[in-house]
């Protein structure tokens, strides 16, 4: 297995590539933050379900979420990356599709979305928009 150099961008590219082919699962290698923002996109409904599944590499097994044989998920851009952080004010949150999609962000009581970010009145990094 290769060294990753941005395990969330790797994660959310295996989550994009498997609701583009129409797949029911993919699996990635588990962190908690990989963890928290499948938590986040099953909450939002663009995942059905997720588990964390332990032997010798624990591994985090997720299903897209498909309506009509057409995935939920239409896009996601990764904004802050290891060599470019993007922080952001409780007031800078961005909308994402002007409401249709969400954000992900990580804050100092945790990963969440813009719009709990924004109820809480909490800044941080931002992490990926999702539509």
């Amino acid at each position: 297995m290769a060294v990753l150099s941005d395990p969330i961008s790797d994660f959310l590219t295996r989550f994009k590539n498997a609701a583009r082919a129409g797949n029911e699962e993919f699996s990635a290698p588990y962190s908690k933050i990989k963890a928290d923002i499948a938590r986040i996109l099953q909450e939002e409904g663009y995942l059905w379900n997720y588990e964390v599944v332990t032997g010798k590499h624990t591994t985090l097994k997720a299903k897209p979420k498909f309506i009509d044989g057409r995935s939920v998920l239409t896009d996601l851009k990764r904004v802050s990356t290891p060599g470019r952080r993007h922080y952001i004010g409780a007031g800078e949150v961005p909308r994402v599709m002007s409401g249709l999609g969400i954000s992900i962000l990580s804050t100092s009581k945790g990963v969440m979305s813009g719009g709990s970010a924004k109820k809480q009145n909490l800044g941080g990094e931002l992490l990926a928009n999702v539509w």
